[in-house]
């Protein structure tokens, strides 16, 4: 009897095992070599990306760039391969096969990108990051790197290592950024960027930990795009939470040691897919 009892649980770990296996995948995060060194991240809810080597220029920016997308499949790799193929239209992720690109990131910070704030100035790196790797993956989350040679930040050498991880079923990424700099401590400013000329909606009473908005999505050059999408950044036990760079970026900011790693989340929601309003999405953002 006991011998039967101890096959069906080791039948059963082995059934379970197989299933995490086999499962099909909710998240994913690569190098894309093949459309400008972008590094491209997704789960079953959202999509983004961050500029890579060959895009500096057009732009230079370390903004995080949002994928709106309907709930469900993974679609990153389809996007790309139909905008990059032979005889593709290179325009393709810009029109919308059940979500598309329609963010103008610029140069930002975008949809939750953090940056060295020094003397009240937003400290932007001097190239697009250079280099990642995967550090770990399940079929439910995704945990990356990515690093940024060292600039200049008001005159503090600084660089970074940005360490993502994305969730399945989440509309929000957990971000690491550890940087190093020639001082002791350093004010770092994560935000989001407010395109104020498409009626952003800020979050009445945004909290101390917290920075969200709703507006009209913001890159109307190749589809119109009647959607609205919402963004935030929450950082636990900021120092602050304002609006920075002339009223551009709304920030959460926290003085960090360097070699300390800042933990902060971004998100973002898009209203064709299932948060409809701005209640709705700021309601989330406060409970995270």
């Amino acid at each position: 009897m006991k011998k039967l009892i101890f096959l069906l649980i080791g039948a059963a770990i082995v059934s379970a095992a197989c299933s995490q296996k086999n499962k099909d995948p909710k998240v994913m995060a690569r190098e894309v070599p093949e459309r400008a060194d972008d590094f491209v991240f997704e789960n079953n809810l959202i999509a983004g990306r961050i500029y890579g080597k060959a895009l500096e220029g057009n732009p230079t920016s370390p903004g995080i760039d949002i994928w709106v997308k309907l709930p469900g499949k993974l679609v990153a790799d389809e996007w790309y391969k139909n905008t990059v193929s032979p005889g593709a239209d290179p325009t393709y992720y810009h029109h919308d096969h059940g979500g598309k690109d329609c963010y103008k990131v610029a140069v930002s910070l975008g949809g939750g990108a953090s940056v060295p704030f020094v003397d009240s100035t937003i400290c932007y790196p001097a190239t697009n990051y250079r280099s990642g790797e995967i550090l770990s993956q399940t079929a439910d989350e995704v945990t990356f790197v990515i690093h940024y040679p060292e600039w200049q930040a008001g005159g503090v050498n600084v660089k970074l290592d940005k360490k993502i991880t994305v969730f399945a079923d989440s509309y929000f990424c957990k971000v690491e950024d550890t940087y190093t700099f020639d001082r002791d401590s350093l004010d770092i400013a994560a935000g989001i960027f407010r395109h104020t000329n498409l009626e952003t909606i800020e979050a009445e009473a945004f909290g101390e930990d917290y920075y969200a908005i709703w507006e009209h999505a913001s890159d109307q050059e190749v589809e119109a795009e009647d959607g609205m999408i919402g963004v935030a950044v929450v950082m636990p036990q900021a120092d602050t939470v304002t609006i920075v760079d002339g009223g551009r970026h709304g920030a959460c900011i926290k003085r960090v040691a360097s070699g300390q790693p800042l933990e902060y989340w971004f998100g973002s929601c898009w209203s064709k897919a299932l948060i409809k309003g701005s209640a709705e999405w700021f309601e989330l953002v406060a409970n995270l």
